[in-house]
């Protein structure tokens, strides 16, 4: 006798791509639910990012402000950016971003939380860890011009309002809180 692997509440999709890019892949869903409604759906599949919220012995975090031009906004945002490959390891990607972005190496960083920011369309994995014990490298490297406006110390509880002036993206969102929690601040 086989076992039936099928769940009577899992979905049935057929996905058509659409575009490719370096870092991402739009499809159309040909969906099926478990009563038998079709429709069509969008998902987009991106890389995987990693983040890192470089904290200070003050509790000051390492925050950028730039122009998103999607929403063409000014944000505060966590240096983070895309994995290179598959195989490389996230917490390594958070500080290699931390220091190109910003020109602060973390000295050490350790995983906060990994999530998925639009699960019902998007395929997105998105990992947050959280840098100490800093040590400025700017004069040895370039900092690119592109990715901030500014760079600055900031303290986290003064961060943290940034949420409720909606100026700040969800992975900031989600690692300056978890940042406050695993630090035990207020």
């Amino acid at each position: 006798m086989t076992e039936d692997l099928t769940h009577p509440t899992q979905w049935v999709v057929i996905e058509q791509p659409i575009h490719t890019s370096r870092h991402t892949k739009l499809a159309i869903a040909q969906v099926t639910l478990p009563d038998g409604v079709k429709f069509e759906q969008p998902v987009l599949r991106v890389t995987p990012a990693a983040m890192c919220v470089v904290v200070d012995e003050d509790s000051k975090v390492l925050m950028m402000r730039r122009h998103r031009f999607v929403m063409d906004r000014w944000m505060w945002e966590l240096p983070g950016g895309y994995l290179d490959d598959p195989n490389e390891d996230p917490a390594r990607c958070a500080a290699r971003e931390a220091e190109e972005e910003t020109g602060w190496r973390p000295a050490t960083v350790e995983h906060l939380v990994s999530y998925q920011s639009m699960s019902g369309t998007a395929d997105a994995p998105q990992h947050v860890f959280l840098g100490r014990g800093a040590v400025y490298v700017g004069h040895e490297i370039t900092v690119d011009i592109n990715e901030a406006e500014r760079v600055a110390w900031i303290p986290l509880s003064d961060a943290v309002a940034f949420i409720a002036q909606n100026s700040l993206g969800s992975a900031s969102v989600i690692g300056l809180l978890a940042a406050r929690e695993r630090l035990g601040l207020r």
